[in-house]
Order: structure tokens, then sequence, then C-alpha cells
């Protein structure tokens, strides 16, 4: 249970810690947004493929792996449904109502933030399931790709809400509830991999592939949008690059 907490306040911190950056650099260019959240992109691919859905085929084996398979496209399929129920994860900009544009922009900021954190609830889910398989190493590891991840995902959230009139006190509020859904996600996942050592396969696969849903349908994608296709690509690979090599170190 310490490792749950433990990756519940990393994970969910990492989020605050990001909106405190966001709060220093409050006008974040798009090249340096990218590059960071390209990095992290990498990370999550990582921790993603390593952490979870290897693990999740070794220990199911040959038998298991229809059930690995399933796993990660009903962990995608559960995300591409919650993309159609609440907005999508694209920062806001401009207004849609000329005559009331305090109005209609603070209603697009909280919208978009209502987003990261509903989206947020799968990635703590997936770092909750990684400190219920067991191992403490496998754990920190997808723990410190989901925690790299959001922090700019915390900083992206500060500058659109403090352009839309929202005081620093309730955007800080904002940010620190986003990380909130992340806790309580991250022990919705131990609780739900410890119950049944039978379930963790599924379980770990499934995560994996909400992870590898967030990565190619919001992070890429973001990160491609402001012509620096090249550095955000090579920052991804650095990202994965990176925890190949921790993973290896780590054994």
């Amino acid at each position: 249970m310490n490792i749950a907490l433990l990756t519940a306040i990393g994970v969910g911190g990492a989020t605050l810690v990001g909106a405190i950056i966001g709060f220093l650099f409050k006008k974040i260019t798009h090249a340096f947004h990218d590059i960071v959240l390209s990095f992290a992109a990498g990370v999550m691919l990582a921790a993603a493929v390593l952490g979870l859905i290897l693990p999740a085929a070794e220990q199911s084996g040959v038998a298991g792996l229809p059930v690995v398979l399933l796993g990660i496209f009903v962990g995608a399929a559960c995300l591409n449904l919650m993309d159609k129920l609440v907005p999508h994860l694209h920062r806001p900009t401009g207004t849609e109502d000329e005559t009331h544009p305090d109005i209609q922009s603070r209603s697009r900021v909280l919208l978009f933030v209502m987003a990261i954190a509903i989206h947020n609830l799968p990635e703590g889910i997936a770092a909750g399931v990684g400190a219920g398989s067991g191992s403490t190493a496998e754990a920190l590891f997808i723990a410190g790709g989901i925690a790299l991840q959001n922090i700019p995902e915390g900083m992206v959230i500060i500058s659109p809400m403090l352009a839309a009139g929202i005081s620093p006190q309730k955007t800080l509020l904002c940010a620190f509830a986003t990380g909130l859904v992340e806790v309580v996600g991250t022990l919705i996942g131990y609780f739900a991999a410890s119950v049944s050592a039978a379930i963790l396969p599924f379980a770990l696969a499934f995560a994996g592939g909400t992870m590898l849903y967030v990565i190619s349908d919001e992070m890429i994608p973001e990160t491609h949008a402001h012509g620096s296709q090249r550095g955000a690509t090579y920052a991804l690979l650095a990202g994965f690059c990176l925890m190949l090599v921790s993973d290896i170190l780590l054994g």
C-alpha cells in the first residue's frame, strides 16, 4: 500500500509542479511546449510498452495472449468513448461569441480543464495497476513516465485560464483538482490489480492500451500542430530511449 500512496502522490503532484512552472513562465512558446510534450510522449510510450504490455504478455504466456490483446483494445476503446462524451484535449484558442468574449473564452477554458481532469483518471489507473503488480521497480518506472507527462500538462492549463480572467487562486485550485483525479485513479487501479492475480495481465494491458491511445490521439497530434515536427520527433525518441536505458539498468 505504501508504494501505491507514493505513486498516487507522485503522479498527482507532478501536475501541480507543472502548474507552478506555468505560473512562473506564463508565456510558454509553442516550440518549447511541443518539445517537452514530445519527450513526455516518448517516456509514456516506453512505460506503456515496457512497463505494462510486455509484462502482461510475459505473465499470461502464449495461451493468455488473446487476453492481453483484448485488454489493449478495450483500454483504447474506453478512452475513445470518453472522447465522445467530453471535450477534445486541445489548447483553447479564440472565441466564438464576439459579443461576450470573456464568458465564451472562460467557458471554453473550463471545458478544456475538465477534459484534462477526466483523461487523468485512466492515467492514474495505469499508475495504480503498475503499483499493484508487485514489482517496485516496475511501479516506479510506470509512475515516472506518467509523472513526466503530467508536468507539461500542468503547465499548459495555466496560461489559458489566466488569459480568460480566472483568478490565480482558482487557477491553482483547478490544477490541483486535475491532479487529485489522478490520485483517485491510482488508488482505483491499485486495488483492482490487488484483488486477483488472475486479472493482472488484462489490467496491465488495459492500462497500456489507454496510454497508447492518449499518445496517438492526443499527444503526438498536439506536438505536430505548430510546425515543429522534426524537433518533436527527436524529442519523442529521446524520451523513449531514456526510459529504455532506465528499464535495462533497473533490471
